[in-house]
């Protein structure tokens, strides 16, 4: 434990921001996950719940990317597989 104020209070902050770092990216793992299955399941009376998903996962990238939880190139790269996975789909 150090003993100076500046070294603690930078713990605590790196601590919070890990643990707001780590719920993003694990919201996005989550949402991604849904997409993908429900992709798999896909008929035409679903397929307006699939755009949903896509959507929602491309939110959340979005405001990753915003809070700085993420880098814009590799947001752009997760969102540029969903939609070509959703393209192979669709083959």
């Amino acid at each position: 434990m150090s003993k100076y104020s500046s070294a603690v209070k930078k713990t605590q902050i790196s601590r919070r921001n890990r643990a707001r770092n780590r719920s993003y990216k694990a919201t996005i793992k989550t949402l991604t996950k849904k997409y993908i299955i429900s992709l798999n399941n896909i008929s035409d009376s679903n397929y307006n719940n699939v755009l949903y998903n896509l959507a929602s996962v491309y939110s959340k990238i979005d405001k990753a990317v915003k809070k700085r939880a993420l880098h814009k190139n590799t947001a752009a790269r997760k969102k540029s597989s969903l939609a070509r996975f959703m393209k192979n789909t669709y083959k």
